[in-house]
Order: C-alpha cells, then structure tokens, then sequence
C-alpha cells in the first residue's frame, strides 16, 4: 500500500506538473497575442524613404538593361558596338 508520505508526494508533483503546463500555455498565448499585434500594424514610412514598388522597378529596368559589359557599364572600359566582340589579335 502507498504511505501517506508518498501519497502526498504523488500530489505534490502532479500540482507542480500542472502549474507547469499552464505556465507554457500562458506564454504561449501572450507570444501569439503579440504577434498577432505586430502583423497587423502597417509599416510606418519616412518622408522621403524609399518606396519598395519604385525600387523594383528600377531594379527590373537594371536587369532589361544589362549588356554583359559590366566594364562599360561602369565607364572603365569602351563598350563594343552591336553587341560584336572584339576581333581576336594573332601572335
């Protein structure tokens, strides 16, 4: 038979167990409160920031635009003209 000891005992960790598992279910409902909140706020924009449509537009002009050159993009090297390469030099 269990002693009165032992009895309590049993009891006591199962409290503690229990106060446990509350514990991580209130955590975790404040977490999804927060996040809830969080998510549902619009992001605020300076005057002047940049704008993330403007951006990608320029970013897709950019990337229509590329040559292959990025010497001649940059201005350090001429650009070839009508997309030809240069003529290879015989040794």
């Amino acid at each position: 038979m269990i002693s009165e000891r032992e009895h309590t005992q049993a009891v006591q960790r199962i409290k503690v167990g229990l106060v446990g598992l509350a514990a991580v279910i209130l955590l975790i409902g404040f977490a999804s409160a927060i996040m809830r909140t969080v998510t549902r706020e619009t992001p605020v924009t300076a005057i002047g920031a940049p704008k993330a449509d403007v951006v990608a537009n320029m970013v897709l002009t950019n990337a229509q635009g590329d040559t292959g050159e990025p010497l001649a993009e940059l201005g350090i090297a001429p650009a070839v003209a009508n997309g030809q390469g240069a003529a290879p030099t015989h040794h």
